[in-house]
């Protein structure tokens, strides 16, 4: 009598597995990493506090010395940093994923240029300072998004033309940073400069509760429409095919992308390529064809963290960590634009 073999599994489902299981794969390294520079965040300073100690600290023990150091000075640089690199993480992917494009980011298209342009010349010209900068770069940020968008449009808006026109408005809104700078006092000079650069230091938990808003809000939206994302990135005749009006949907995709860009770049100021890198690593670690809001947003949060303790604690002198996610992410701009040469796509 013959055994009767048992069919294989169908290829389709092997592929989701193995999928599925490098997802969980990607989470579990993510949350690792994310626990360990938190860890090394608490930790590390001009003197090292014992992980037990850090421990007691946060657990409400009254430690001598450590208990400023480690609640004060460094709680707020770790919360500060996950907050603003999830929120950049976040937002970057959407624009990349939505305009399927990884040049474009709000640091390559001029959102992040224009929320500068505008707290630097709120700080040099008219002497304000705090969160009233704040919140002009935001309103900055959102005014630049529609001018990038209304100045793209013709009958639709392609992922080519919003960058190109990105990339000029960015342009004129650095030039206009930098005709400010160079008529500033020295004493207003030395602020405005620390804000563009991008930077924790100085950290407060009192902004991490704009940064929470923000996730709250504007990150909820967005994971909301994650479905809606990935019918724009099949087309637009897909996406209607599917129920969608495709206009409407683009729109509020943008809106709490732009709301999460600008709210990150409010309290910590243009980090640079945080968002632009966050897409591309976790699509490469998770694959291309599952979800990458969520991924992205756990390595903005890794790329916070790890740039500014690398900026702190591994470099001959400190530097803000807009000066290393600068360093890290240039070579790759330089990279995907002579690929995209190369390959004969368009910008």
């Amino acid at each position: 009598m013959s055994a009767t073999a048992t069919p294989a599994a169908p290829p389709l489902r092997g592929l989701r597995r193995a999928q599925a299981a490098r997802r969980r794969r990607f989470f579990a390294l993510a949350g690792a990493l994310l626990l360990a520079g938190v860890a090394l965040t608490l930790m590390a300073g001009q003197s090292f506090t014992p992980p037990l100690t850090v421990l007691r600290v946060l657990a409400g023990a009254d430690v001598p010395g450590a208990g400023f150091t480690v609640l004060e000075l460094r709680l707020p640089r770790a919360v500060v940093s996950v907050l603003a690199g999830l929120c950049f993480g976040l937002g970057g992917a959407a624009f990349q994923l939505l305009l399927r494009n990884p040049l474009a980011s709000p640091d390559i298209i001029g959102i992040s240029a224009g929320a500068s342009a505008a707290a630097v010349f709120s700080i040099v010209v008219l002497g304000l300072s705090g969160a009233t900068v704040s919140g002009i770069a935001v309103l900055a940020a959102l005014g630049i998004a529609v001018a990038i968008w209304g100045l793209s449009w013709r009958d639709g808006v392609t992922g080519a033309r919003l960058i190109l026109v990105g990339i000029g408005l960015a342009a004129m809104a650095q030039s206009f940073t930098a005709f400010t700078l160079s008529r500033a006092p020295s004493w207003s000079l030395q602020e405005a400069m620390r804000w563009m650069t991008g930077s924790v230091n100085g950290a407060q938990l009192d902004q991490a509760l704009p940064l929470l808003a923000a996730l709250l809000v504007f990150g909820s939206a967005l994971l909301a429409r994650s479905g809606d994302l990935e019918a724009l990135r099949m087309g637009d005749d897909m996406a209607a095919g599917l129920g969608l009006r495709p206009g409407r949907a683009r729109a509020g995709v943008v809106i709490a992308a732009v709301g999460l860009v600008a709210g990150a770049t409010a309290m910590v100021g243009p980090v640079a390529f945080v968002a632009f890198l966050s897409g591309p690593i976790a699509a490469r670690l998770t694959g291309r064809d599952g979800p990458l809001l969520v991924p992205a947003a756990l390595i903005g949060a890794c790329l916070m963290l790890f740039g500014d303790f690398a900026g702190q604690h591994l470099l001959p002198a400190r530097y803000p960590v807009g000066i290393v996610t600068g360093v890290l992410g240039a070579p790759y701009l330089v990279w995907l634009i002579v690929r995209t040469n190369r390959a004969g796509g368009g910008l």
